[in-house]
């Protein structure tokens, strides 16, 4: 059984998401949907970005993954097939697989046009979805092309000395999460003593493992199972607590 996941900033209040399923399985009622979100913040590319290439690893090979977020942002309107790492992906050509992947893919195809009706973005995935899990080779699906639209995601800018980074994401827990790697951290740091700067709140100057690190209620900061800095609260919610937002400045500071 094809496995197809799906990642939207349809909601999940209204039909979007469930008709989109709908003329999907009327294709191949055998699939087995995954919904990975559908809670995307409308348009944001960059959360959706954070999001899928932190799932989409931990599925088997030959999955499917559909991703429909700001379909129609760019002027081209077009839409892509890629087959890579073994796995294949179908979404807008908006920035959000440059963003996923930081390079072009194995494969890239340029589907067909939108066909007109409402809603037609169903027809043209649930079609795509159809061919892909029929085992058809993917160079029938559309025109093979050697770019796609890029997109660069804010980047932390570092010195010596010091990171200065941003907050990228706010997970279901409140947690606040840094677009500063643990590769990062550890290759300016070098092992130094650290002191972590968040808007006007005093420093976090220990790296913990768990939350359970710190009594209930105390401020850490940890690698997340993305490897990313994150500032929380042991039993807490961070960003509500601290007034922490995506897009505040982290400054993270190493000792001479």
């Amino acid at each position: 059984m094809t496995i197809v996941t799906l990642i939207s900033d349809f909601g999940s209040h209204d039909y979007y998401a469930a008709a989109l399923k709908g003329a999907i399985l009327q294709r191949n009622r055998n699939l087995h949907l995954v919904d990975i979100t559908h809670n995307i913040k409308n348009y944001d590319i960059v959360q959706a970005a954070f999001l899928f290439k932190n799932a989409w690893h931990h599925f088997p090979e030959g999955t499917i993954h559909l991703l429909s977020i700001n379909d129609f942002s760019h002027e081209s309107r077009t839409f892509l097939a890629i087959r890579h790492a073994g796995h294949y992906f179908v979404g807008p050509d908006n920035g959000l697989f440059w963003l996923v992947f930081g390079t072009m893919p194995d494969e890239v195809y340029e589907l067909p046009p939108l066909p007109s009706g409402n809603f037609p973005l169903t027809h043209l995935y649930a079609q795509t979805v159809g061919h892909l899990s029929s085992r058809q080779s993917i160079a029938k699906i559309g025109t093979r092309r050697r770019d796609m639209v890029q997109r660069i995601a804010l980047q932390p800018v570092t010195t010596a000395t010091q990171i200065r980074g941003s907050i990228i994401y706010i997970d279901n827990y409140d947690n606040a999460i840094v677009n500063i790697s643990r590769t990062l951290f550890e290759q300016i740091g070098g092992g130094r003593a650290f002191a972590l700067y968040f808007k006007r709140h005093d420093p976090i100057q220990r790296l913990c493992n768990h939350y359970y690190d710190v009594p209930v209620g105390e401020i850490l900061c940890r690698f997340n199972s993305a490897d990313c800095l994150e500032i929380a609260v042991n039993m807490g919610r961070a960003a509500t607590l601290l007034g922490l937002n995506v897009e505040d400045v982290v400054q993270v500071e190493f000792g001479e």
